[in-house]
């Protein structure tokens, strides 16, 4: 038997990276499945995924900032399964950059995208997942994706740290909101360190493309040598943390940040 046998979970930023080794995970480990990213149905980079995890994953296109999109999620899961057990607020951008030379436009946008995104996907799904959870070992789990940026500052990545930290308290949060009130949710923040993603080589060549290194290797290594663990995680590392938060497992951790960053922040 799996850990999270007879769950249903949705993952945002589902295709790649961490929110795919999550699903994987999630599915290996029993659960139903709905990826929902960006990609539009039938695409590539959708064929891939879904390839990969068999009858029990399923795909819907949707984007993170829309209210309409988290309302026919909501719809989609409460039709095609009958419940939502488990929500992975996984989705997320990055942006680099001086603060004065950013640009205003672009500070709304990664706010978007990191914490309008998260306040709607739990603001849609939550009725949902309280009659789901009622009937589960450690009731429902929202798990909103942060980072070690919100917990720790970095130059020139404020504005990441700050829709990173936003979502890390909107946690703590809704946490505290849905105990009190007895509602059958838990909900905890998770935070990867430097994670071998495609949102990572990105970000790693914008450097490069401001001179900051001759080549993304070169990146890659000075994280690497600043890690006490001494290299970058496997996007597959989140997931079982992942797993841990979702299941019965955790049921009296709600509220709580989990960091997994090869001792970067213990430093």
């Amino acid at each position: 038997m799996g850990k999270l046998d007879g769950r249903v979970a949705l993952v945002t930023g589902g295709l790649r990276g961490i929110g795919l080794a999550i699903a994987t995970r999630f599915v290996a480990e029993g659960a139903q499945v709905l990826l929902a990213d960006l990609d539009a149905d039938g695409s590539e980079a959708v064929g891939a995924a879904l390839a990969g995890l068999g009858d029990r994953a399923a795909y819907i296109s949707a984007n993170v900032v829309d209210e309409a999109s988290w309302q026919a999620i909501a719809e989609h899961m409460r039709s095609a399964y009958g419940a939502a057990h488990i929500l992975v607020n996984n989705a997320g951008i990055d942006l680099t950059g001086a603060v004065e030379s950013l640009s205003l436009e672009a500070w709304r946008r990664i706010m978007a995208v990191n914490v309008d995104g998260v306040f709607l996907g739990t603001r849609a799904l939550v009725p949902l997942m309280a009659q789901s959870g009622a009937g589960m070992a450690g009731g429902a789990s929202i798990i909103n994706v942060s980072s070690i940026m919100g917990i720790v500052g970095y130059s020139e990545v404020s504005a990441y740290n700050a829709s990173k930290g936003a979502v890390r308290l909107f946690t703590k949060g809704i946490a505290i909101e849905f105990a009190t009130k007895r509602m059958p949710i838990r909900a905890n923040s998770l935070h990867p360190g430097f994670v071998k993603t495609p949102l990572l080589n990105a970000g790693f060549q914008r450097w490069v493309d401001k001179g900051f290194a001759q080549k993304p290797e070169d990146l890659v290594a000075a994280m690497e040598g600043a890690t006490p663990i001494g290299r970058l995680a496997e996007p597959s590392e989140l997931a079982g943390p992942a797993v841990f938060l979702a299941s019965g497992d955790a049921s009296y951790v709600t509220g709580a940040e989990l960091v997994v960053d090869g001792g970067w922040t213990a430093q």
